[in-house]
């Protein structure tokens, strides 16, 4: 890892620090056990105990930031007659995927997915009890429970155009036992993506130490490989952003 690499992932980290600490006594837990489930239920029931009103908490950044990687890549993955397929993993309780939802012109259904129960459940009150009316009336929303390492128990092969990662792999690499989850992901990624589609990662994670890991973690002789690629979203309370993209491509078979 580079220095600058070093400084840029300890400023976030303080960032993320001071970030979970206002909504979470749990904030030691949660940096060191971010892979596990039971730390993201209390965190979500501890936030939710705090106040009487609903309102969405956004790792990073929210929509309004990153639209312009998102939306335009969605159009360009049009399907006639079908049903755009997105997954936004990892959601927690993130306006992100009802955003895409309700600004994407074409049909598309969003699934936004994450581990916690609790998260999933105070989205769909949410959206219950405040409904979200989509630009395309053929589009549809839904709320899972899904852990992120067994996409293909929810998903079949080349089923998905697109999948949104906003800090879910973040938080996979920087918790103690997570690194490995974070390869698994990926390759579940790759795997249930058609060959038309793209897995996009907004992190503050610097290309040096990210591309090489994803163009690692992202090949394996005779079963997959993908084209990766960078951009940069922009610099939000000190700490520079990016947008990672991932796009499995065919194996050629020797």
């Amino acid at each position: 890892m580079s220095p600058f690499s070093k400084s840029l992932t300890m400023t976030s980290r303080r960032i993320f620090a001071a970030c979970v600490r206002h909504h979470s006594s749990l904030t030691t837990e949660l940096i060191e056990n971010m892979d596990k489930k039971a730390t993201w239920d209390r965190f979500y029931t501890e936030s939710s105990s705090k106040t009487s009103t609903f309102k969405n908490f956004e790792w990073f950044f929210g929509f309004d930031s990153v639209r312009d990687f998102i939306m335009p890549l969605l159009q360009a993955k049009s399907h006639p007659d079908a049903l755009l397929q997105v997954l936004d993993m990892g959601c927690g309780t993130s306006a992100m995927g009802p955003c895409i939802y309700r600004h994407s012109s074409l049909p598309v259904r969003v699934t936004c997915a994450d581990i916690s129960p609790i998260a999933v459940r105070l989205m769909q009150e949410h959206v219950r009890a405040k409904a979200i009316h989509p630009h395309n009336c053929s589009s549809q929303l839904e709320f899972v429970e899904l852990d992120c390492t067994q996409l293909h128990k929810h998903y079949g092969s080349s089923s998905l155009d697109l999948i949104v990662d906003k800090g879910t792999t973040d938080a996979l690499l920087r918790s103690k036992e997570g690194k490995g989850k974070a390869g698994l992901v990926l390759k579940q990624c790759l795997k249930v993506l058609r060959s038309s589609g793209s897995l996009l990662q907004f992190s503050d994670e610097d290309p040096d130490s990210r591309l090489l890991w994803l163009e690692t973690e992202a090949q394996e002789r005779g079963v997959m490989a993908a084209d990766v690629g960078v951009q940069e979203v922009g610099e939000l309370r000190g700490v520079c952003y990016y947008c990672y993209q991932v796009t499995p491509h065919p194996v050629v078979q020797q």
